[in-house]
């Protein structure tokens, strides 16, 4: 199977995959206790008002139906309009999706520049003073939750320090790096510890193999070993988790988005929960989970690069 077909059969397997997808979303969201048209008009709206804009949203019709009208207009890119801030959804979500996007490249950067130098230098001095810092410091930043990393580095850095702006998303490609660092630093944070054990271990693993053993017979060089035979095979078990990882990374920017008063489309997401917005939840919803098939999709692809096995 050459990587063509590879590619093409990945993309075959996300059709089902996007059909439940849409299943699921539907069905949670009329679990959801509250009436949207009672949320719209208040509680002191008329009886007959309520039942006229449950007519007009459709929410009158069986749940069958409204799940059909809601695949339908997926299919045809038709998301609908806002019943909270009464704008197209998809002109919405553009303008709030940018930020997202932007907050989750950032943060995955951040990820990979601390990670990758912690995790190869912890594994070359194994149990060494660097590796037993390292730990421990990591240890701490895995279990204290997103939000309270994200109220302490607001505390002191923005408040304390005025380093770093409290809130906003800036003008400008400048601005925009500044205001998004703390919180993709934030999300980094969370994620980085599990990203250094992998890829330590990994390391360790290779380094004791044969055909590591078979190279230093050969007479190469230890920073040769380590970067052609070493980091390539230890680096498809991190970039695995690392994709896992993209989840987590979408679930944080709800939570980080809404400590840092970010414009972005996790905000979007909580406001439109609360305001039982259906359209808006369900194609943020959507957006999110074909953003995590994406990037799964893509580290498939980056595996045929580092492993030519993983095409067979």
């Amino acid at each position: 199977m050459n990587r063509g077909q590879f590619i093409a059969r990945r993309l075959a397997q996300m059709v089902p995959v996007l059909f439940g997808i849409t299943l699921v979303v539907f069905a949670l969201l009329q679990l959801i206790p509250g009436d949207p048209a009672t949320t719209m008009l208040g509680l002191q709206a008329r009886p007959e008002s309520i039942a006229a804009l449950r007519q007009e949203l459709g929410l009158d019709r069986p749940l069958w139906e409204q799940y059909l009208r809601y695949v339908t207009n997926l299919a045809t890119f038709d998301l609908g309009d806002s019943l909270k801030f009464r704008v197209s959804v998809a002109s919405l979500l553009g303008d709030r999706l940018e930020v997202s996007l932007a907050l989750i490249v950032y943060a995955t950067a951040l990820t990979v520049l601390l990670a990758l130098p912690l995790g190869i230098i912890s594994a070359l001095r194994k149990d060494g003073l660097f590796d037993q810092i390292t730990r421990v410091v990591l240890m701490v930043t895995l279990v204290m939750p997103a939000f309270w990393i994200g109220i302490l580095f607001l505390t002191y850095f923005s408040i304390r320090f005025r380093l770093f702006p409290v809130a906003g998303y800036g003008d400008g490609w400048r601005e925009h790096l500044h205001h998004l660092f703390l919180p993709a630093l934030t999300i980094a944070l969370s994620i980085t510890p599990l990203l250094v054990r992998a890829l330590r271990t990994s390391i360790l693993e290779a380094m004791g193999s044969d055909y590591v053993r078979t190279a230093r017979a050969k007479g190469l060089r230890e920073r040769a070993v380590v970067t052609a035979h070493v980091l390539r095979n230890a680096l498809i078990p991190a970039l695995t988790l690392l994709g896992l990882s993209v989840g987590y990374l979408l679930g944080g920017t709800v939570i980080v988005e809404n400590v840092f008063s970010l414009p972005g489309a996790g905000k979007l997401l909580v406001e439109a929960i609360a305001a039982r917005d259906y359209p808006l939840v369900q194609s943020t919803t959507f957006v999110f989970a074909i953003l995590v098939i994406l990037v799964n999709l893509l580290t498939d692809i980056i595996y045929t690069f580092l492993d030519p096995r993983v095409r067979l």
